[in-house]
């Protein structure tokens, strides 16, 4: 398992990174369970990679979340949910049992990004092609909803 991956592109790749601009805007975060191994920037103070599996790890502090996309993703944001403070970056699938378990209801905001994010390859260079969807940030705790609020990422915030 990729604990850091995307859905598959036509190319066959399966890795994609957040922008460092998404992240530089939110943290500074505690702890990236998705983390890759090799990374060209860092994305919390705490990393897991898919070789330390971070869906079984403790978690502990800000969370920082760009988990697997697909079937993966439910797993990833229970998690979340559960922990209660930090930020995930999912696709904008408002009728996924995602959204409807982790998000609806649960969370304590939602910033849904304008336009389509462009995630970097695991070497820090950005493709030609943006993601596959829209994209949404969904925080989790008054203070993570708060960052959304300051972040000055182009969208618009509403409740979950």
């Amino acid at each position: 398992m990729k604990a850091f991956s995307h859905e598959r592109a036509p190319d066959g790749k399966n890795e994609w990174l957040t922008p460092p601009e998404i992240v530089q805007a939110l943290g500074p975060f505690d702890l990236d369970p998705c983390a890759p191994i090799n990374r060209p920037w860092p994305t919390a103070a705490r990393h897991f990679t898919a070789e330390d599996n971070g869906l079984i790890k403790p978690w502990e502090g800000r969370v920082w979340l760009n988990p697997p996309y697909g079937q993966e993703t439910i797993k990833w944001m229970r998690r979340m949910r559960e922990h209660r403070n930090g930020i995930a970056l999912i696709f904008a699938r408002t009728e996924t049992r995602t959204f409807h378990e982790c998000v609806w209801g649960v969370a304590d905001a939602i910033l849904w990004i304008r336009g389509r994010l462009t995630f970097f390859n695991v070497d820090g260079t950005r493709p030609k092609s943006t993601g596959g969807a829209p994209s949404v940030l969904i925080a989790y705790g008054r203070e993570n909803a708060g960052r959304l609020h300051l972040c000055g990422l182009q969208g618009r915030i509403t409740p979950a």
